[in-house]
């Protein structure tokens, strides 16, 4: 495996419900550009080798905002989970010679510099699976990181599903990761979505890596405003506050 080689895989099928619009989540605009050219900038300027867009909600228009040649696209329909987004890159991931960077579509705030030092981190610590983590403040709904004893996480605990110690953890999941490829699409293979969403869902690919005996490791980004989602419309004039003016 290339060392240096990346492939981007950004995830940006989804409808966006709570942005009161039927327009897609990563149409909307943030200081006059859509969510999705910023992951597209990172990713870029981070030095990804590929970079492969899933779409599904109003794919045709996503595909005419980005008629940029060095893009794949590849359509998820229907959207049943972040794992089954993955899964549909298989065709044109599966064989891929580098590392495969998953990143969501509506996190417009990321670094290309935290997109490399994830992939540096993946890299020395030899791991098979790495989690971009952060640790935001208060009381929210994210999927908690479970460690061992030797710092290595063991599985990702969605909020709704944790108990009062799980909840208790400051650690969080981003939903960005630095995978090795081979793995991921044979992981992706195990996959169930024997849940009350009926959904596949990416998280249990570390449950998979950590039976099969590879490690995973957690990257901490201290900025947890850089990692945010945009859900609802008062996050992405949120957004647009941190990019003019900077973190508070």
């Amino acid at each position: 495996m290339k060392e240096d080689k990346f492939c981007a895989l950004i995830l940006a099928a989804g409808k966006g419900t709570r942005m009161k619009s039927d327009m897609a989540k990563v149409l909307h605009v943030l200081e006059d550009r859509p969510l999705l050219y910023y992951s597209l900038a990172a990713a870029r300027n981070a030095g990804a080798d590929k970079i492969v867009v899933i779409v599904g909600h109003q794919a045709d228009q996503v595909k005419r905002a980005f008629p940029d040649p060095d893009l794949i696209f590849v359509e998820q329909m229907p959207q049943l989970g972040t794992g089954h987004a993955v899964m549909q890159a298989a065709g044109v991931l599966k064989n891929y010679p580098g590392l495969t960077v998953i990143l969501c579509g509506d996190v417009p705030l990321l670094r290309p510099e935290t997109i490399r030092t994830l992939l540096r981190h993946h890299q020395k610590a030899q791991a098979c699976v790495t989690v971009l983590t952060t640790e935001p403040p208060g009381d929210h709904a994210y999927g908690r990181i479970v460690k061992d004893d030797q710092g290595d996480i063991i599985k990702i605990v969605e909020h709704r599903d944790a108990g009062d110690a799980e909840r208790a953890i400051k650690e969080i999941n981003t939903g960005i990761y630095c995978v090795n490829t081979s793995f991921l699409f044979a992981a992706l293979t195990q996959v169930k979505n024997d849940n009350q969403q009926k959904e596949y869902y990416l998280t249990d690919i570390v449950e998979i890596a950590c039976r099969e005996g590879h490690k995973v490791q957690a990257c901490l980004t201290k900025d947890y405003i850089e990692v945010m989602g945009i859900n609802t419309l008062a996050e992405l004039e949120k957004a647009g506050e941190y990019l003019r003016f900077g973190q508070d």
